[in-house]
């Protein structure tokens, strides 16, 4: 039998391009919400803390948010509030810059921007209709908007920073919630996925590490830089 070397050529080639091909499927595919939890716990003094991700253009997070940060309120236990925007929203990103432009002014300014962007959410299509919303906001609460919302692209790189983590983590949808505990009985974390169950995971965790879950930790809501 004659062996045509340029046949094996081409036949080596194209088992190394198939090789790589699915090496880097791999990767792409590898499974969401497998990743580094570790970083999931209360801030120092804390010992239940509530860790948030959101959308500003999800749906579902304006119905949980109100939800989370009233029993963040009536527990008195840290909100570790994160932006999450994903790629499918389009003017979902440009509204987690400006609500961090808001709480730089004043973390409560920052709290309400958000809650009426999640209030008016169906009023706002397009990124067009975000910054005529913005501007609407800013006048009816007497603060003046800059020509340029982040000229040196600071807020935008830390909404970038939030979403690394929730890459890290291994986030693949919003709302992401979790409970999480230092010190505790239970596991150190937990999803909530239904937030009519909030209060009663709240109670859980604080029953798990002890006691009241007092704590002298600002939230995150509220110590913003």
């Amino acid at each position: 039998m004659k062996f045509n070397t340029h046949q094996h050529r081409n036949s080596v080639v194209v088992s190394l391009a198939l090789a790589f091909s699915l090496a880097a499927a791999a990767q792409s595919s590898s499974p969401r919400g497998v990743g580094d939890k570790s970083i999931l716990k209360p801030p120092p003094g804390a010992r239940v803390a509530i860790y948030e991700f959101e959308d500003l253009e999800c749906p579902s997070c304006s119905v949980a948010a109100p939800v989370v940060h009233d029993a963040a309120r009536k527990y008195d236990i840290p909100l570790e509030r994160h932006d999450f925007p994903l790629a499918m929203h389009a003017w979902a990103f440009e509204a987690a810059v400006d609500a961090r432009w808001f709480e730089s002014k004043s973390p409560k300014l920052g709290d309400e921007y958000r809650a009426a962007v999640f209030a008016n959410q169906r009023a706002i299509a397009s990124a067009e209709d975000l910054r005529a919303f913005t501007y609407k906001f800013a006048a009816s609460h007497q603060v003046a908007m800059p020509f340029v919302m982040d000229p040196q692209g600071l807020l935008a790189a830390k909404v970038k920073a939030d979403q690394a983590l929730g890459d890290r983590i291994g986030i693949d949808h919003t709302p992401t919630i979790w409970i999480v505990t230092s010190h505790g009985s239970g596991p150190p974390y937990v999803e909530v996925a239904d937030t009519s169950k909030l209060y009663q995971m709240i109670d859980q965790a604080i029953a798990q590490t002890g006691g009241p879950a007092g704590t002298t930790a600002k939230s995150a809501s509220t110590a913003r830089k």
